[in-house]
């Protein structure tokens, strides 16, 4: 798979935050951006994959200097039309590997976004990069789901997570490689549109380890922004690292 493929582009970007609407309402963000906040304190944060600015506007409303990563340009486009935009930097690239100006004391990846890089080495990659990016204390965050396994009987390798009347949504997995995809179909006025998105899935010891490569400490899991804890029926996961101070 290609980890530096653009799966976001224009046909995407174009109905994103509205197939996305229970990400955006404040019930979902608002909980990401408290938590956000008090681990940037008075320093800067980075979002690795921006997008159109989901978190990266409100965070940046909260008084912190945000800069983000992202390698699609009709996301980014998305977020530069937007109220606020012109306080948030964005540099263009694989968010795991490409540099931004300076150095932060928080760098995120929320929405699954580690997912959307296809190969274990890109992931460590990332935790490299977002530790080169710390000052000595900085917290590296990562939302992601736990992988729904649990859901396959023997002999299957898709979950649908959507059948709304005229549009369908099916993930399916690869357990020997942690490849999977997100599949899409749709129907309107008698015409189909189709689309999958590749990612990877990855454990949380999985992540530990990653984060242990990069020099990084765990410092806290979470079920979700709310601090509720993580157990063995969670179905996502919040995750902090700490670089240490130097």
């Amino acid at each position: 798979m290609d980890d530096h493929a653009d799966h976001f582009g224009e046909s995407v970007a174009a109905n994103y935050d509205t197939s996305s609407a229970a990400m955006f309402a404040p019930e979902a963000v608002e909980p990401a951006v408290d938590v956000l906040a008090r681990l940037a304190g008075d320093r800067r944060a980075l979002e690795l994959g921006i997008g159109t600015g989901r978190i990266a506007l409100p965070l940046a409303g909260r008084g912190i200097g945000v800069h983000g990563i992202d390698l699609s340009e009709a996301m980014v486009a998305r977020l530069r039309a937007k109220p606020g935009a012109e306080r948030i930097g964005v540099t263009m690239g694989d968010f795991a590997t490409t540099r931004a100006p300076g150095r932060y004391g928080l760098v995120y990846l929320v929405f699954n976004t580690i997912m959307n890089l296809t190969s274990q080495d890109a992931q460590v990659d990332c935790f490299r990069n977002a530790a080169a990016h710390l000052e000595p204390g900085g917290f590296f965050v990562i939302e992601v789901g736990v992988p729904d396994l649990r859901r396959l009987p023997p002999g299957q390798n898709a979950v649908p997570f959507r059948t709304d009347p005229g549009s369908w949504a099916v993930d399916v997995y690869d357990v020997a490689t942690q490849h999977m995809s997100s599949n899409y179909l749709e129907v309107a006025e008698g015409r189909g549109t189709y689309r999958s998105i590749p990612f990877r899935y990855v454990w949380p010891a999985e992540l530990d380890l990653m984060a242990r490569i990069a020099s990084l400490r765990p410092h806290a899991r979470w079920a979700d922004w709310s601090g509720a804890p993580f157990t063995a029926e969670s179905t996502s996961h919040v995750s902090v690292w700490r670089r240490p101070e130097e």
